[in-house]
């Protein structure tokens, strides 16, 4: 399978899982997508917005672009419903933009600053890669949370998908 093509797959799975998630947190009483938690982003509609943002961050280092962001923990949208829209917006940008890159341009490196101000370099099939297991791994933090709250997270592991697709 051509590179691109198993990056669009892995991004169609990540919204995928996204939308499973946000349709499942709908179902909960919003004292519990806005309780505070002793995780950094304090609830799990900030741990939203962090995966938002860490991939406006992202997406400005693949564009050789400066975001002007000086921390990953902001509230860009404090609404649930306004940031699953956004986040679903940013979703469908990273597949359009994978199903349209080339090896070539996917092995090109870039040079950005971390928001700590650190240098870094790194190929854009890198930061893609990196894009998709930070969503999940934040996935995963706020699928504690609803254990925490009383409630059962959604299955939205990439098995899971990839059952669903075939």
């Amino acid at each position: 399978m051509p590179e691109n093509l198993t990056l669009t797959m892995l991004f169609n799975y990540n919204t995928w899982a996204d939308d499973i998630l946000f349709e499942a947190m709908t179902q909960l009483p919003a004292d519990v997508l806005y309780k505070e938690t002793g995780t950094l982003f304090k609830s799990m509609v900030g741990t939203l917005n962090h995966n938002y943002q860490v991939d406006l961050i992202w997406r400005s280092h693949l564009m050789e672009q400066r975001h002007g962001f000086t921390s990953r923990r902001d509230i860009i949208h404090g609404r649930l419903d306004d940031i699953v829209a956004a986040q679903r917006d940013m979703n469908l940008w990273w597949t359009e933009w994978c199903s349209s890159q080339t090896s070539e341009k996917l092995d090109e490196r870039v040079v950005f600053n971390f928001v700590s101000g650190n240098r870094g370099r790194m190929s854009r099939r890198g930061i893609l890669y990196h894009i998709i297991n930070h969503k999940t791994y934040h996935r995963g933090w706020i699928a504690e949370m609803f254990f925490e709250s009383g409630f059962v997270p959604p299955e939205n592991d990439l098995s899971i998908y990839l059952c669903s697709i075939d």
